[in-house]
């Protein structure tokens, strides 16, 4: 299906822009995480979000959530996979494919490090998606860097492929397949040369042809290359448009205050942006 608007963020601020999208009769889905799996789902009490004092996070987030599903918002739970400029935006999610003309960035503060030679070796024997580049290796040696709730599911489905899986990860995940080698890990390197040969763990290489990294979310830049980011955040103007036409903004992404408020005044700001973006397109 294909929508005038979609927002990457199930937070302040992507909930946010979805509502005032909707305010604009914009078809809207929203994509991203439960938001009881959210960091600010676990806060105890809030003061400064204006009108709502003490309140748990978790009461607020429920808040925004049906406020937005009221508006008339579509949701899709799940972490994105690839992201292409193509008619608009087409997001890949397992194997469905999602359509927007328009884009709103709001995924919070995507923590994570990458790993020496993740970077280098990308597209050549890097990847973040089983689902995607998985028949690629049949047959081959692989390594499952599970960062995620579904790695697990994802390393059986590439040893369903017949590829020969070691799944490395900081503890041993409950419930998978027991055939498939468990290896703790602490420290990680990708090696290769013209592509990936091996992954080193805690000192010792294991030989591989793949090495699947697999994370509850993907940084903002790995989705989408060409953003323009500044001090580790998206750049953006008043607007809150990026670099990129038909791409916008919201919320810790794009740098501090990380406060409540400020992602549901971005959030706002950044669907008026993309609703009247939307429009112009509709006249050219």
């Amino acid at each position: 299906m294909k929508y005038d608007l979609i927002v990457l963020g199930t937070g302040p601020a992507g909930l946010s822009a979805a509502v005032t999208a909707r305010g604009r009769d914009k078809s809207v889905l929203v994509v991203g995480n439960r938001w009881q799996d959210s960091p600010l789902a676990r806060a105890k009490r809030i003061d400064n979000y204006l009108g709502m004092p003490e309140m748990t996070g978790a009461a607020m987030l429920e808040e925004f959530q049906l406020h937005a599903e009221r508006a008339g918002v579509d949701f899709v739970n799940g972490r994105v996979i690839s992201l292409m400029e193509w008619d608009g935006f087409a997001l890949t999610i397992g194997n469905d494919v999602y359509q927007g003309k328009a884009l709103i960035m709001a995924p919070g503060v995507v923590r994570q490090m990458k790993y020496p030679g993740e970077e280098t070796f990308l597209g050549r024997g890097v990847s973040y998606c089983a689902t995607c580049d998985g028949m690629l290796y049949r047959e081959k040696p692989v390594a499952v860097v599970g960062r995620s709730k579904d790695a697990p599911h994802e390393a059986e489905y590439l040893k369903s492929l017949g590829c020969q899986v070691t799944y490395v990860a900081a503890r041993q995940p409950e419930g998978m397949d027991p055939e498939i080698p468990f290896v703790k890990a602490s420290q990680l390197m990708i090696k290769g040369e013209q592509a990936v040969t091996g992954l080193e763990v805690n000192g010792e290489e294991i030989p591989v042809s793949g090495v699947f990294i697999l994370r509850d979310a993907l940084a903002p830049t790995d989705l989408l290359p060409a953003l323009e980011t500044e001090n580790g955040a998206i750049k953006v103007d008043r607007t809150m448009a990026t670099n990129i036409k038909g791409v916008f903004a919201a919320g810790d992404c794009t740098g501090g205050p990380l406060q409540i408020s400020k992602a549901v005044g971005e959030g706002l700001v950044a669907a008026l942006s993309a609703c009247e973006y939307l429009d112009l397109q509709g006249k050219e």
